[in-house]
């Protein structure tokens, strides 16, 4: 049963009042969409009711649904109110969209989409690599390798320097819109446990011998090989880690 656009939610339980209520109501909001409770083609709560419900003024409100806007969560429509758009035009490099999104994600498809996204942009990051880099890059990225070889028995420690392997890559890509896409990706999940999955020695161990692979076609001066190796060390790497419902069809090229 669908709830009236007229209702508004219990407020949340908010110890204290935020510092910024604009962007503390606008979490809220969001969370509130991805979740359903406001569903695409039905309008918010007018301001007043949204004002009373968080406890806010209506200047707030205002600066609240204009950050929405900004994330392509509503629109505004003369006449009709504030209209919940449909998850095709929501904003998925925002922060709080892609947070929000993925927590509600029990199959993994938003997850599995990020991972697809990564992987075609890393590919392409290291066929430049290998026809770019430079010896210091090459040195470096052996340094990492081997380094990593002596980490398996920590993971927390080996993910750090993971993540540097794959960023001297991108950044000898010189491909910064790339490189940007992956990192704000990467930021929102590389503390999480649905992303990070499983994480031990023999994990490690063979997240490390996909990097070799990878660090050996970039230093060999082999695009193609380096692009295939990053597909599917990426491809591999998640799918060990992958724990959750849904079938990874996704995946598959």
């Amino acid at each position: 049963m669908t709830r009236s656009s007229e209702a508004a939610p219990p407020p949340p339980a908010w110890t204290r009042r935020p510092a910024n209520l604009a962007r503390a109501v606008t979490a809220e909001l969001v969370s509130r969409v991805v979740d359903g409770v406001h569903p695409p083609g039905t309008a918010l709560p007018p301001e007043p009711i949204l004002g009373e419900s968080f406890g806010v003024s209506r200047t707030v409100v205002r600066e609240a649904v204009k950050l929405l806007q900004e994330k392509g969560l509503v629109q505004v429509r003369q006449g009709a109110g504030t209209i919940v758009q449909e998850p095709a035009m929501w904003d998925m490099l925002d922060e709080l969209v892609l947070a929000a999104s993925i927590a509600r994600d029990e199959g993994l498809v938003i997850l599995d989409d990020l991972v697809v996204t990564r992987r075609l942009l890393e590919s392409d990051m290291a066929n430049v690599a290998a026809r770019v880099a430079d010896t210091e890059t090459v040195d470096r990225l052996r340094t990492l390798v081997d380094l990593m070889d002596t980490l398996v028995d920590d993971p927390q420690i080996y993910g750090h320097q993971d993540r540097a392997f794959h960023d001297t890559i991108m950044r000898a890509s010189g491909n910064r819109i790339a490189r940007a896409v992956v990192r704000a990706l990467e930021s929102q999940v590389v503390n999480t446990a649905r992303y990070m999955g499983q994480t031990d020695r023999a994990l490690c161990v063979a997240s490390n011998q996909g990097h070799r692979r990878v660090y050996e076609r970039i230093a060999a001066g082999d695009p193609d090989g380096a692009a295939s190796a990053m597909f599917t060390h990426i491809t591999e790497a998640w799918l060990v880690r992958r724990l959750g419902p849904g079938d990874p069809g996704r995946l598959q090229r």
